[in-house]
C-alpha cells in the first residue's frame, strides 16, 4: 500500500496533463490565431497582396523586422556581458544592478518610451549632448533600436545567467593547465556551452522586439515610411475600422515571424546534437 503511494506522481498521468495541455494552448494560442487567418481569408487574394504591398506597408515592415534584428544581436553580445559580470563578480551593489535587469519586465512600456523619450529628445539628458555631434536619437530610426534594445536585454541575461551559475570551473582550468590564453578558453571551451543559451535569448528578446508598441511609440514619432512600426500600422488600420487590411497585415507577421523562430530553433537543435557529438 505504501509502495504504491509512493510510486504515483502528485501531478495526474500523463492523458490528463496532455489533454489540459491542449485545450489551455487550444483556448490562449491556437483558436485566436485561427480566427486570424479566417478574417485575412474573406479578403480576394488580389486585395490582399494590394494591401501587403503597399508602400507604407512594406517600409513598415522593414523598419520592424530590421531594427527587433539589429536590437537582438546587441543584447545577444551586451546581455552575455552583463550575465557574466553578474555570475562571476562580486562587488558593491550587484544585488541593485540584478534587480536592474528586470525592471524592463516589470516596467509598463509607455513610462519606458516616454522616460527614453525624455532622455533622448534633442533638449534632453543625453540627447542634447547627441546633438552637438549630430546625432539625433529621439523620432528616428535609432531611437526605435535603442528602445528595443532596451525592452530586450532582460531575456539574453535571465536566459544565459542559469547557464553560466552552473558551468564548471574545472574545464576553464584545465584549459588554462593545458596553456590556453583567456580568449582560447572563452571562444573554444565557454561559448560553444554558452551558444544554445545566447541564441534562445536572441530568439526571446527578437520576438518582443517584433510585437513591441507602446516604448516604441512615443521614441518613433510616428512617420509613416520612416519610423512607423507593423503594430502601430495595425493600430492606424483598425482605427479606420480597416479589419480586413489590419489581420492582413497581422497575418504576414505571424508567418514571417514563425518562420524567423523555427530557423533560429533549427539552428539552436544542430549546435546541440554538435556539441553531442563531440
Amino acid at each position: 500500500m505504501r509502495k504504491s503511494l509512493r510510486n504515483r506522481g502528485f501531478l495526474p498521468g500523463f492523458g490528463l496533463t496532455m489533454g489540459y495541455t491542449i485545450i489551455y494552448l487550444s483556448l490562449l494560442v491556437l483558436i485566436p490565431l485561427s480566427v486570424l487567418f479566417l478574417k485575412a481569408s474573406t479578403m480576394s487574394w488580389e486585395q490582399f497582396i494590394g494591401t501587403i504591398l503597399d508602400n507604407r506597408v512594406l517600409a513598415s515592415f522593414r523598419v520592424s523586422i530590421l531594427s527587433s534584428f539589429f536590437a537582438a544581436c546587441v543584447n545577444a553580445v551586451f546581455g552575455v556581458l552583463v550575465a557574466w559580470v553578474l555570475t562571476r563578480y562580486q562587488f558593491f551593489g550587484k544585488r541593485f544592478i540584478d534587480g536592474i535587469v528586470d525592471l524592463p519586465f516589470a516596467l509598463p512600456t509607455a513610462v519606458g518610451g516616454i522616460a527614453l523619450t525624455s532622455i533622448y529628445a534633442e533638449n534632453g539628458w543625453l540627447g542634447q549632448y547627441l546633438a552637438q555631434w549630430g546625432i539625433k536619437v529621439a523620432y528616428t530610426p535609432l531611437g526605435i533600436w535603442v528602445a528595443l534594445t532596451f525592452i530586450g536585454l532582460p531575456f539574453v541575461v535571465r536566459t544565459v545567467q542559469p547557464v553560466l551559475q552552473d558551468w564548471d570551473l574545472q574545464m576553464e582550468e584545465a584549459a588554462a593547465t593545458l596553456g590556453a590564453s583567456r580568449w582560447t578558453t572563452f571562444t573554444r571551451v565557454i561559448l560553444p556551452h554558452l551558444l544554445p543559451a545566447v541564441i534562445t535569448g536572441f530568439a526571446l528578446a527578437f520576438a518582443r522586439a517584433l510585437g513591441e508598441y507602446g516604448s516604441v511609440v512615443f521614441i518613433s514619432g510616428n512617420m509613416p515610411l520612416k519610423t512607423e512600426i507593423v503594430p502601430l500600422l495595425i493600430m492606424t488600420k483598425l482605427e479606420q475600422f480597416d479589419y480586413a487590411g489590419a489581420t492582413a497585415i497581422a497575418t504576414v507577421m505571424l508567418v514571417a515571424s514563425f518562420v524567423m523562430l523555427l530557423i533560429i530553433n533549427y539552428l539552436q537543435w544542430r549546435i546541440n546534437k554538435f556539441d553531442a557529438a563531440r
